[in-house]
């Protein structure tokens, strides 16, 4: 899910009057890959809090420690 798009290749792909089709589906693939993204990071942070929530009502030190981090980690990336 991790593309690449740099502004270079978009302005491009913007310049050529013939290919307004490929910008469009440039910037299509663009906001669709943000999309999948930000639900892939809100389902992952999800699970970790309902995972942490449990390991806290088994009392479960190591494994809460791992899963805030991963929470953690998570957050640093936005």
């Amino acid at each position: 899910m991790e593309n690449n798009y740099s502004y270079a290749e978009f302005l491009k792909a913007v310049g050529k009057n013939s290919s307004s089709m490929q910008a469009e589906k440039m910037l299509n693939d663009i906001y669709i890959d943000l999309f999948l993204n930000h639900i892939h990071r809100e389902q992952t942070r999800t699970r970790l809090l309902e995972e942490i929530d449990a390991a806290l009502d088994r009392n479960d030190k190591p494994t809460f420690m791992q899963l805030t981090d991963s929470l953690q980690q998570l957050d640093e990336k936005e």
